[in-house]
Order: C-alpha cells, then sequence, then structure tokens
C-alpha cells in the first residue's frame, strides 16, 4: 500500500492527529504516488487545476513545498474576488470547477482562506439547486458549457457542490447552518434523481456517472455520489438502492472494486490503473461504506 494511502485511512478513521509530523512528513516522503504528483510539468491552466485536486486528497500534502507553489500559482491566476474560474476570468465561473477548487482548499486546511470564502460565497449566493429557482449571476460563462444555470441546472454541478460542501462542513470546525441547508436541499434533489437516473427514463443522467474513478475530475462520477451519500448518513433513503444495486454489481469476486475510467489530460494523475482492483477505490468505499455492502 502507497504511504499516501495510508495517511488517507489514517485521516478517514481520524487517527492522523496521533502521528507525529516527522512520520507524516515520512509517508509523505516515501510515496510513490506524491513523486508522479509533483513531477508534473504543467502545460496549461488546466494543468494546475488537475494537479492540486489530485494532490489535495492526500492529507496534510500543504506541507510539501510542491502543493505551496501550487496555492500560489492558483491564488494569483485561478482565484477571483467572485470565486474560482477555469481561465482566471471572472466571467468563467462555473459550478463545477469552482466547486473542486473550493474542496482541494478545505482538504488542504485552507477552507478559511479568503480564496476558498469567496468560491463558499459565490455557492451561498448564485448557485441552484432545483428547477423552480433562477440565479442572479450576471456573467454569461455558466451558459457556454452545456448549460450550467439555464432552465434545468447542470446535474453535475450541483452534485460537484453538494461533495465540496460536505468536505467543507467536515473539514471546518465551525457550523454553518446556510451550508446544513444546502446540502440538504441539493441532496433531496439528487435524491429525487435516484442519485444517478434521469425522471423522464430513469438512465443515468451523464456520461461517466456510473464510472468509478480517482480522483475527480469535471465530471460527476460514481465515486462522488458514494461520497455524497455515505458523508450525509443517507444509505438507508430508499432513493439510494438503485445506487447500491450497481455498486453491488461492481464489486469483484475478491470483493473490491476497479476503477472504470481514468480521465486523460495533463496534470490529472489516476491514483490506479483499471487492470486491478484499485486499492484507493476499496479502502475508501470500506471506509465509507461500513456494514452497508460489506
Amino acid at each position: 500500500m502507497d504511504t499516501a494511502l495510508k495517511l488517507r485511512l489514517l485521516k478517514e478513521k481520524n487517527l492522523l492527529k496521533n502521528q507525529t509530523h516527522i512520520e507524516v512528513m515520512r509517508l509523505l516522503t516515501d510515496s510513490k504516488l506524491i513523486e508522479k504528483l509533483t513531477s508534473i510539468e504543467h502545460k496549461n491552466l488546466l494543468s494546475y487545476i488537475w494537479n492540486l485536486i489530485g494532490i489535495a486528497e492526500i492529507p496534510n500534502s500543504i506541507y510539501l513545498e510542491h502543493t505551496q507553489n501550487l496555492m500560489l500559482f492558483i491564488n494569483k491566476n485561478l482565484s477571483t474576488d467572485k470565486g474560482f474560474s477555469y481561465t482566471g476570468s471572472i466571467n468563467d465561473i462555473v459550478p463545477c470547477y469552482n466547486a473542486m477548487i473550493f474542496e482541494a482548499y478545505c482538504r488542504l486546511g485552507l477552507h478559511q482562506s479568503t480564496e476558498a470564502q469567496n468560491a463558499l460565497y459565490w455557492i451561498k449566493n448564485y448557485q441552484v439547486f432545483d428547477r423552480v429557482k433562477k440565479t442572479t449571476w450576471p456573467y454569461s460563462g455558466i451558459c457556454k458549457h452545456g448549460g450550467c444555470m439555464k432552465n434545468v441546472p447542470c446535474y453535475i454541478g450541483i452534485g460537484k457542490t453538494i461533495r465540496a460542501l460536505n468536505t467543507y462542513r467536515e473539514f471546518s470546525p465551525v457550523p454553518d447552518k446556510e451550508v446544513n441547508h444546502l446540502i440538504h436541499i441539493g441532496l433531496e434533489y439528487m435524491l429525487q434523481h435516484n442519485m444517478f437516473q434521469r425522471l423522464s427514463n430513469r438512465q443515468p443522467i451523464s456520461a461517466h456517472i456510473t464510472d468509478i474513478m480517482f480522483p475527480q475530475s469535471y465530471m460527476l462520477s460514481f465515486t462522488d455520489l458514494v461520497y455524497i451519500v455515505s458523508k450525509t448518513n443517507s444509505f438507508n433513503r430508499p432513493e439510494v438502492s438503485p445506487l447500491l444495486e450497481v455498486l453491488r454489481k461492481k464489486q469483484t469476486s475478491s470483493g473490491g472494486w476497479k476503477t472504470d475510467y481514468n480521465y486523460s489530460y495533463n496534470g490529472y494523475t489516476p491514483f490506479d490503473n483499471r487492470r486491478k482492483d484499485s486499492e484507493w477505490i476499496t479502502a475508501l468505499f470500506s471506509t465509507w461504506l461500513g456494514s452497508i455492502i460489506l
């Protein structure tokens, strides 16, 4: 098992606080995965985003010089006073990228930073979670990519935002009633869709929504859905039954899970290959699911 995964499991089990700084740094520096993540040659702005999202999945990676340099770059080039933009232009703030970068900041312990709080402000004021409300966000970028905020809000944006808010709630020591409310209404909207199905025909809502992948990309994945259901303690909801059925079908004969899809883009580093059970997914699903399926 890679030492980066050992760190993540210590965090998931709330045992990381018992480790000394020296031991944490040893686990970070011994990781082959971190060696990959810190040797990426960036070719464009998106490559910095994918690199950040990957390395943020590893607890305490903020201690690495590479991560600190990533943060400085993103603060300077992709953070605006309204939220995170995938181009650096305020016109290009869109729900999925704002949420993913915001979540990465939370995982790195930067949830109270000005940059993260700007992203949270955008979510609280401009993200919509149903078909009734309309956003008051005045810029047109959210209408370019499949209509993030048109008559039917982008389901991917809702899912990514609910995922990020759950991470914020987990990492922030200060309760936030508004965040709790947004998670509730967003989750209820997703549950209406059984988490991944169209209302009209119960087919998958989007490409890759039933694919296991890790770390996350701009696509809403099955991993995202399992994470959301776990962090909201929603496994007993009847609307989750179709998701659990897919989860059981995906479980291998050895009791693990394989990665279904690996996104390919400069800066994005899959944590496991698709040839055998994924150590990361199997360990995380087992932790998130508990006795639900095992």
